[in-house]
C-alpha cells in the first residue's frame, strides 16, 4: 500500500503541521531517548521506549510532509513507519523494515510476555535511534527548514 492508497481509504488524511508540534515531538524523542537509557529499567521497557522514539520520528517525518495518521483506523504505527521510505527516500527501507520488526517485539513486550528482547538488541535500537534522530533533522532542515 502506498500514501496513495491510504490518503483514499481515510487511514491517513491530510493535515498541516506547524513549527510547535515538530518541537512538542522532538522533546518526546529526546525524553525517550533519555529514557531508554535510565539504568535498572527492565531491558524490555528500555526496548520499547527506545522504540518510541522511532515511531515520534517517524511521526515527525509524516507530519512535517502534511499527514496524519488516523488513530481509530488502527495500524497507525504500521502505517507511520511504512511511510518513511515514500517520505524521506528509498535509502530509509532498511530502517523502516527494522522499525516495524522492532514495533512488533514492542507489542510482545507490552502485551504478551518479558524477555523479547536483549540488552544488545536494546542498545541497538538505542544506537540507531540517535542516528535516525540526526537524520530526520536533516531532512527537516532541506525540505521543510520552516517547522525547525
Amino acid at each position: 500500500m502506498s500514501l496513495s492508497d491510504w490518503l483514499a481509504d481515510g487511514t491517513i488524511k491530510p493535515q498541516e503541521s506547524n513549527r510547535t508540534e515538530i518541537s512538542r515531538l522532538l522533546a518526546i524523542v529526546d525524553r525517550d531517548l533519555t529514557d531508554a537509557s535510565v539504568p535498572g529499567l527492565s531491558v524490555d521497557r528500555g526496548f520499547a521506549t527506545a522504540y518510541e522514539a522511532g515511531l515520534q520520528l517517524a511521526t515527525i517525518v509524516l507530519r512535517a510532509s502534511g499527514y496524519r495518521a488516523s488513530a481509530s483506523a488502527g495500524g497507525h504505527h504500521w502505517r507511520t513507519i511504512a511511510l518513511l521510505t515514500e517520505l524521506m527516500g528509498s535509502e530509509q527501507s532498511g530502517r523502516a523494515r527494522y522499525l516495524d520488526s522492532c514495533r512488533r517485539a514492542r507489542h510482545q513486550a507490552d502485551y504478551d510476555r518479558t524477555g523479547v528482547a536483549s540488552a544488545d538488541e536494546r542498545a541497538e535500537l538505542l544506537d540507531d535511534m540517535r542516528t535516525f534522530r540526526v537524520e530526520v533533522l536533516d531532512w527537516l532542515q532541506k525540505h521543510h527548514a520552516e517547522l525547525l
